[in-house]
């Protein structure tokens, strides 16, 4: 069953539903998709730490100065002019007022923290799941928009472009444009396509790429895939973000928030050191890059698996109700953070690169725009500030909204198209298990945290030859989500490998060291 609508937004984070919203709030029809069998998914509801807003003493030429430093020089300067003029008073009129989202008080003024190279404490909170209250009130908006129609469980497998997807092969002499997606029913495992005047990718982040990553499981870097493959220019790839701080356990990586240090939580190594300082002056709260690369290195000195995060000069019933989720879940693998140190490590956390966009989010494809992690700003440059990245999904995503509705017209050309073939070959499970193993591992090992040129060759050859492998069954195979998200997954994976090898110079979250 064919789908139409003015709007299609790819992606339901802050980005995607601040940009439906913002486009349906113009009348226009609105389509809103995730391949989550609920609406509130993607990065948002993990982020903990909080949202810039304000300081009591602040400026944006205070929060310009700070982003730029900690993009180690590589930020785009309108973009950041962008985001720190226009970017507290969406949160007020959005967040505060339309979605009254539940962010803490002290007294009568709202609670604001630092973070990591901030240097005022601006960060506004809802206790330690500040995305996750705000994700809940954003969705419920947009669930109540009588021109918002929701799509979950539906995987996007291709963006619809002329050069690709039209019969009249003369269109391939168009200037490259969108006019949709594939869609799959991932209940039904039926392909259709969805025509729209304008596209927005809200796909969120790649984390998932990696054997280690704080991202959730469907942040397997789709957003990217779809838009390499339709032309659509993506840069600062190279730079992906690895938060130093995640717990180290045998489950699956869990975020300690950046907000832990900026309430006064110092790191340490396993004989109780405070060793920041020997790597930046500002010490825990140095910035990110520099913060995970110093963990790294301390390991190795230490010949240790992990460092430990100290917070326990606080008192305990501030602590338990400042960081709520986080006491509970160290709890639950027998981590005191009240009495006991905190195991850390660094994981892949941020993609600071993506779809390249202008300032309303306008792709280099026509009709396609890119909001929130999956696109590039130019905002975090080559590291992003903490707590920039809420900011920058609701910045971008209300203003991509209100330009998708503004320009998309009733006689935007659609073409006809090829029936989508069905196939029924089913892949084999353990394929596709091994073939992430493959890609995650590969990720972490020779894209990762510290990367040598021949590692980045070695990942370069082993991704080309698993992506024949991939793209031959995806030819013949039943769609499935599975199939769909390794296609995507590899893509990906070649994308931010070519990107590393290209980029000489160490900056931000880039680091190559010499080969020994």
């Amino acid at each position: 069953m064919d789908e139409q609508c003015d709007i299609l937004v790819l992606g339901a984070g802050l980005a995607g539903c601040s940009a439906a919203l913002s486009a349906a709030d113009e009348g226009k029809k609105v389509i809103i998709v995730t391949k989550t069998p609920q609406l509130m998914s993607g990065n948002t509801p993990y982020a903990q730490g909080g949202i810039i807003y304000k300081g009591l003493h602040d400026s944006p030429e205070k929060l310009k100065t700070d982003i730029l430093i900690a993009g180690d020089g590589h930020c785009w300067e309108p973009a950041v002019d962008q985001l720190v003029h226009l970017g507290p008073d969406l949160v007020e009129k959005i967040l505060l007022e339309r979605c009254a989202v539940d962010f803490d008080y002290n007294g009568d003024e709202l609670d604001r923290t630092a973070e990591g190279a901030h240097s005022e404490s601006r960060i506004i909170h809802s206790k330690d799941k500040t995305g996750k209250s705000i994700e809940f009130s954003i969705t419920q908006k947009v669930q109540t928009h009588p021109n918002i129609k929701i799509l979950t469980d539906h995987t996007v497998v291709d963006l619809l472009t002329l050069s690709h997807h039209s019969k009249n092969s003369v269109d391939i002499y168009e200037k490259p444009a969108c006019f949709g997606a594939y869609l799959l029913n991932n209940k039904t495992e039926c392909v259709f396509p969805n025509y729209a005047s304008r596209t927005i990718l809200a796909t969120g982040g790649l984390g998932r790429i990696y054997l280690h990553s704080t991202n959730p499981k469907e942040s397997t870097g789709d957003g990217i895939a779809l838009a390499w493959r339709a032309g659509a220019r993506c840069f600062n790839l190279q730079y992906i973000q690895f938060h130093p701080t995640t717990l180290y356990s045998s489950k699956e990586r869990f975020l300690i928030s950046e907000s832990v240090r900026g309430e006064g939580g110092v790191l340490v190594d396993k004989n109780g050191r405070q060793f920041m300082f020997d790597f930046h002056p500002q010490g825990s709260l140095a910035p990110r890059d520099i913060v995970a690369r110093a963990i790294h290195q301390t390991m190795l000195d230490t010949e240790h698996p992990c460092v430990y995060l100290d917070i326990r000069s606080k008192d305990p019933q501030w602590l338990q109700a400042r960081f709520p989720t986080i006491n509970q879940h160290c709890l639950d693998v027998g981590v005191d953070m009240t009495k006991d140190l905190i195991p850390v490590v660094p994981a892949a956390h941020y993609s600071c690169g993506g779809v390249g966009v202008s300032l309303k989010g306008q792709t280099s494809v026509q009709r396609l725009y890119a909001v929130g992690e999956v696109s590039c700003t130019g905002v975090h440059g080559a590291n992003r500030l903490a707590s920039t990245s809420l900011l920058e999904a609701l910045v971008w995503g209300h203003l991509a909204g209100k330009d998708a509705a503004k320009t998309c017209k009733q006689k935007d050309y659609y073409p006809e198209i090829d029936a989508w073939e069905e196939c029924s070959q089913r892949v084999d499970q353990a394929l596709i298990s091994q073939d992430w193993n493959n890609i995650k591992s590969t990720m972490w090992n020779y894209v990762g945290l510290i990367r040598t040129p021949l590692r980045m060759h070695r990942a370069q050859t082993i991704f080309h030859h698993l992506q024949s492998e991939v793209e031959s069954f995806y030819r013949d195979a039943k769609m499935t989500k599975e199939i769909v998200e390794l296609r995507h997954g590899i893509q990906t994976a070649i994308a931010v490998s070519n990107a590393a090898i290209q980029a000489k110079k160490n900056l931000g979250a880039h680091y190559i060291k010499e080969e020994e």
